[in-house]
């Protein structure tokens, strides 16, 4: 399986170190061994994503283990969704390839291929060099570029997605996991922040064209060094909000506890005949 054109959604044919399409658009290889399928046309920003400062400071605390209990919780999940027939598993918003290493170690046990996909160049460029295994990409979320029924299974940790290139990319039958923060999710951090820290909303989201099968919460309380503190409050969506002070008394504090709270879900493409609206596209239900 190979990449389709962001261009004009042809299928892209890899030859001499380059990906082509029929109608002549090419995007080569670069030596880490990733490829960028964002053209400039399709960016909000001359450098969109995380920052390489952003990358190393994520990379630095997942390395350090904090995050592996919900690695190893989505990463068993998978194993049980794919099944002996998969082909294909794509990893949206990867970053640096942390969690990706882990659910290619279970595609591969099933014969299939690990995609990875963020729109950040350094975040894929680290990537890459470390994760040979993996096929990663520099590309949009909300312009896969992938043919229809494409992939097994997508994993999608924080990252958007319009639900509706999820139905078209995702095989019937197919699954998407995905992971959001829970309530209680970094409460101690956002209370360094906010004058008033409010609980994150429950989880509302309907996928169309899917059915929720499985949802679980995960928490546990974690230990940090100041270093690892305020590389955590780097990865945050509010660490724009945090004043200096906040940072400068997280780095000198020798603990910080704070407490986790991911929400995982799994979701099932509906199986219909094309062009045919199954009631399952109307209503997605629970276990």
């Amino acid at each position: 399986m190979s990449f389709s054109c962001p261009l004009c959604h042809a299928p892209l044919t890899f030859a001499e170190n380059s990906y082509t399409c029929p109608q002549g658009h090419r995007f080569d290889k670069a030596k880490e061994g990733y490829v960028n399928l964002l053209p400039v046309q399709h960016k909000r920003s001359r450098e969109p994503g995380d920052s390489a400062e952003m990358m190393q400071a994520r990379r630095a605390f997942l390395d350090a283990g904090h995050y592996q209990p919900l690695r190893d919780a989505v990463a068993q999940r998978l194993n049980t969704l794919l099944d002996e027939h998969a082909k294909a598993i794509l990893d949206i918003g990867c970053g640096e390839g942390y969690y990706t290493a882990a659910f290619a170690e279970i595609a591969a046990s099933k014969g299939a291929e690990t995609f990875g996909l963020d729109v950040s160049k350094s975040a894929i460029r680290a990537a890459a060099k470390r994760y040979p295994q993996v096929t990663f990409c520099v590309a949009s979320s909300h312009r896969l570029p992938f043919a229809d029924a494409s992939q097994d299974a997508i994993i999608r940790i924080y990252a958007p997605c319009k639900g509706e290139e999820l139905a078209r990319v995702v095989k019937p039958g197919g699954w998407v996991i995905t992971v959001t923060p829970g309530p209680r999710h970094l409460m101690e951090l956002k209370g360094l922040i906010y004058e008033e820290v409010h609980l994150h909303a429950p989880h509302s989201e309907q996928l169309d064209g899917f059915s929720l099968k499985h949802e679980q919460s995960l928490g546990y309380e974690m230990t940090l060094n100041g270093g690892e503190a305020v590389a955590l409050l780097q990865m945050t969506p509010f660490a724009w909000r945090a004043k200096p002070e906040v940072r400068e008394a997280l780095a000198q504090k020798a603990v910080f506890s704070c407490q986790t709270d991911f929400s995982i879900h799994c979701w099932q493409r509906n199986a219909c005949l094309p062009g045919e609206v199954s009631p399952e596209d109307l209503h997605s239900d629970s276990d």
